[in-house]
């Protein structure tokens, strides 16, 4: 039985990925941060372990043939750093999968890194995967476009009454749902594929999907287009009057918006399907599970 183990297990895509290796027989093993976050986790093993303290991790990966990286910060709501997660703890894991010789490592990125390289949580992650492809170990990088958990920010804006674009709203996007993901990750590993640029099988503008959460919610579109200058100007302005743990999403959401983020199409999920789910949840709950976890 192979044996694989998952960093950033207890996070949106993380639980999913354990989920996905176990149902096609491998032996999971979940490393997480807190074990009273791993409630319902599908694992054979958790570690507890922290990715930030490299001491931890000495000789946990002895027997594992494939890391699967989930890892990293989306909320920076405990003062960690992308700096110190998004790369220093997954290259602590990666300097362990080395010592033990696990056969193979698998991290996931973000599509289109090299046109957002000056946002911080995407510099942390592309030099992280610049060591990765420089290991001696065989690697595959997963590139998403987004996940639709990510298009929860739509669907909020359309339920306070009004969508916000930049621009004209003609950007596109094909975001993934994480169950999809995880099956592009697995199908990945196992083939060796070095790099996927992947996303969903729906390709949406930026306008037609604040349409598609308006129609979920059985209410006529009201979407302002605002100009991309005050884009540009909120990014130049974010790092001097917000702190950190907004400035940093803020950055990566309000880059990402001006690009075109479509991977190769994968999967069978539809965000319409999602939408609609989230219609049927009261005003007052969270429109989204967080994603990653920095374990």
């Amino acid at each position: 039985m192979p044996s694989v183990l998952i960093a950033g297990a207890t996070g949106y895509l993380g639980r999913f990925l354990c989920a996905e290796y176990h149902a096609r027989g491998y032996r999971v093993t979940a490393l997480v941060r807190d074990r009273r976050h791993a409630k319902d986790l599908v694992a054979d093993a958790l570690i507890e372990a922290q990715a930030t303290q490299p001491e931890t991790l000495t000789g946990l990966l002895t027997g594992i043939d494939l890391v699967v990286s989930a890892l990293g910060i989306t909320r920076q709501a405990d003062g960690l750093s992308y700096r110190v997660v998004d790369f220093g703890a997954n290259l602590n894991l990666l300097r362990e999968a080395e010592r033990a010789g696990v056969g193979r490592f698998a991290y996931v990125h973000v599509i289109r890194a090299q046109a957002m390289r000056h946002v911080p949580l995407v510099s942390a992650k592309a030099d992280f995967v610049h060591a990765l492809q420089a290991s001696g170990i065989a690697s595959t990088v997963i590139a998403p476009s987004g996940y639709f958990s990510d298009m929860g920010e739509f669907f909020s804006m359309a339920r306070a009454g009004r969508v916000w674009l930049f621009g004209s709203g003609a950007n596109r996007i094909n975001p993934i749902h994480g169950a999809d993901l995880a099956a592009a990750v697995a199908d990945a590993t196992e083939a060796g594929r070095g790099w996927l640029d992947v996303g969903g099988p729906e390709t949406f503008t930026h306008t037609e999907i604040a349409r598609m959460a308006f129609a979920a919610l059985d209410r006529p579109p009201r979407i302002t287009r605002l100009p991309d200058t005050l884009r540009k100007a909120a990014l130049a302005l974010l790092p001097w009057i917000t702190p950190r743990r907004i400035n940093g999403p803020a950055q990566f959401f309000l880059t990402a918006m001006s690009l075109d983020m479509v991977g190769a199409p994968f999967g069978t999920r539809r965000l319409a399907g999602y939408f609609a789910a989230l219609a049927e949840r009261p005003p007052s709950s969270s429109p989204a599970l967080p994603e990653g976890d920095p374990t």
